[in-house]
């Protein structure tokens, strides 16, 4: 497992009976996981003092009970020599804008583009639904063009935010209301390429006209055309999934069918990797899947939280 263990301003602090009590900042949140099918006893002094309580309701949906909350504020998170700023607020459905475990894929693609960055290269990363844009102040702090894309426009304002409180207002991001399957079909007619793309796709959502978007359905066609985006030369894939049915395997299997082998016969690269984990001794291809998670302060084990796809070129 692939654990966000480099938080200082959040921490899951116990988990127990269906909720996972958390520490962003100053201010404990008590929310609903359903990862979490076991009872313990909820010993820690924090489970009685709770700045905001997400209920679930058995009809759907939930509501939040808050107890000196604010309506906004921030948490950082040092990455290699970047300092990121993210903006938090609850909304209706027990978010707070962030996915922290995502931080173990932003710690592993910084020092990749740094790298090549810092080399002489100019790197391009796609973000598909980029959300409040964690991994695109992560890539843009690594010294990436970015190009975001989501299909809320409040989401991108959002990210807007967190890239300016990170110090990256003059960053070269393109900021993109977008429906991600129709966006990559015109970059395709465009002959655009990148150097490396990020997605995290959602189980369901729609764009930004009504576009329906079911994760089972349309996840492999996209990974297909996204992968005819790639660059002769790229740097990375990376895909993340929450949905049950995506396991591990299911991501590492995609990666190699959808995007690795086509790849390759497209730039006549042989000598393709044939399990995960094993690189390929030319040109370095390597596909990696696990889940990703985050560890628990009470008692040292880890809460899963999804799992996570990788493709490293050039090992």
């Amino acid at each position: 497992m692939w654990i966000a263990d480099g938080w200082k301003d959040y921490e899951v602090l116990d988990c127990s009976a269906g909720e996972k009590l958390e520490r962003w900042g100053e201010y404990t949140l008590l929310r609903p996981d359903p990862q979490v099918i076991w009872t313990t006893e909820r010993l820690l002094p924090q489970w009685k003092r709770l700045n905001g309580h997400y209920h679930r309701s058995k009809s759907g949906g939930g509501e939040w009970e808050f107890h000196d909350l604010p309506k906004e504020w921030t948490i950082g998170y040092r990455l290699g020599e970047a300092s990121l700023v993210f903006h938090l607020k609850p909304f209706a459905f027990k978010h707070t804008g962030l996915f922290p475990e995502q931080a173990v894929n932003w710690s592993w693609f910084y020092p990749i583009i740094k790298q090549a960055v810092d080399g002489g290269r100019k790197v391009r990363v796609l973000n598909l639904f980029a959300y409040t844009g964690g991994a695109t102040v992560a890539a843009a702090a690594a010294g990436a063009e970015v190009t975001h894309v989501d299909a809320s426009k409040g989401m991108v304002t959002w990210a807007k935010e967190n890239a300016v409180s990170g110090g990256l207002e003059a960053a070269p991001i393109r900021w993109l209301v977008d429906d991600c399957m129709k966006f990559v079909e015109r970059e395709l007619r465009r002959g655009k390429t990148y150097d490396a793309i990020i997605m995290d796709p959602p189980s369901y959502g729609r764009g930004p006209r009504g576009e329906l978007w079911k994760l089972e359905d349309l996840v492999y066609p996209l990974l297909q055309r996204c992968g005819e985006l790639l660059s002769d030369d790229p740097l990375f894939f990376l895909i993340n999934s929450y949905t049950t049915g995506l396991q591990p395997a299911v991501l590492s299997y995609m990666l190699h069918t959808a995007v690795l082998g086509p790849w390759a016969k497209r730039t006549r690269r042989t000598g393709l990797p044939e399990q995960n984990e094993r690189a390929n001794p030319d040109y370095g291809m390597q596909v990696t899947a696990d889940e990703i998670g985050l560890p628990v302060t009470s008692n040292g084990l880890v809460l899963p939280c999804g799992a996570s796809g990788r493709i490293r070129f050039r090992v």
